[in-house]
């Protein structure tokens, strides 16, 4: 039995039949979006990506260009020419605009993939409401606000999923399918549906904080930290302790600079927020101490350890 309900009305097409997603239009033009648009558009599907900027797109399609050369590299590596043939049939499929309401007008599904503020969310979505056609799905790539809250702000509950993808998107497998109290089974399956044509692997989550992978990752993480501020252990012990005893990759000091201590902050502050007598959402002395310094982690050059 599902756990989603389906909001049909007599002039709801979503409940007749399930949208076969063909046209995506993915509203943010930065590593995300892009990633997106690129695994989209190498999948045969036409893609519109939207930035408020033509040089901001500018630049996601130079990204676009140069991660399927490193593609290319590795599946075509006897075959030069039919690599760039592949490119150049995949580039054709990505059109860019900076008009996001003219791009939403005959699409499929609206991919949002912008700064996590949940205001700024509600804004766009909002307003492409009113101008998407009406089987348009609309689907957030957050990976730490409730999709309820960011729907909310439009009349199509029923037609509104999350598809949570993992950086970097080309390399990584899985997609997180979420549905809330309102998304329709239809539009469930289509999400699913669309993320397996990706050749990605989907996972069916509820709109739970993090859903599945954040929602046991972040905490793990956090408690890594209480761990060394109780001084039961330094940040390389740690480290090398969870990548040779737990068969992790990167240890979680090591993936908490990876990821952002700043986005470790702001997931945390949310979810404190939301729940605020969870001890795994307890705030870290340390942490708030790095972020307040500026010490993001490797895209500043120092978080936990140094990499200049």
């Amino acid at each position: 039995m599902s756990f989603f309900t389906p909001l049909c009305r007599s002039f709801s097409t979503s409940c007749v039949r399930n949208v076969v997603i063909k046209h995506v239009t993915i509203i943010g033009g930065g590593q995300m979006g892009a990633g997106i648009a690129q695994v989209a558009a190498s999948t045969g599907h036409t893609v519109t990506l939207v930035d408020t900027s033509e040089d901001i797109l500018k630049k996601s399609i130079k990204g676009i260009e140069g991660s399927l050369k490193r593609v290319v590299k590795k599946k075509f590596a006897d075959k030069p020419e039919a690599g760039e043939e592949f490119i150049q049939k995949v580039l054709k499929n990505v059109a860019i605009s900076s008009d996001a309401k003219a791009a939403v007008q005959s699409t499929d599904l609206v991919l949002e993939a912008i700064v996590e503020n949940l205001k700024i969310k509600q804004d766009l979505f909002g307003a492409l409401d009113k101008v998407a056609p009406e089987h348009t799905v609309f689907a957030s790539n957050t990976s730490s606000l409730p999709i309820t809250d960011i729907a909310s702000s439009t009349a199509r509950l029923d037609r509104f999923g999350g598809l949570h993808f993992f950086n970097p998107v080309p390399m990584m497998k899985l997609v997180e399918v979420i549905g809330t109290s309102s998304t329709s089974q239809e539009t469930f399956d289509s999400l699913l549906n669309f993320s397996k044509a990706l050749g990605k692997t989907p996972v069916s989550c509820k709109d739970t904080p993090g859903f599945i992978v954040n929602r046991l990752l972040v905490p793990y993480m956090m408690e890594a930290i209480r761990l060394h501020e109780r001084g039961h252990g330094s940040k390389e012990d740690i480290d090398i302790a969870m990548k040779l005893g737990a068969g992790y990759p990167m240890g979680p000091f090591e993936l908490l600079d990876y990821v952002g201590l700043d986005t470790a902050k702001f997931i945390m502050d949310g979810w404190s927020a939301m729940d605020p007598g969870n001890p795994l959402f307890a705030q870290s002395e340390l942490l708030n101490k790095l972020v307040a310094e500026g010490k993001y982690g490797k895209k500043t050059g120092e978080g936990f350890y140094k990499y200049k």
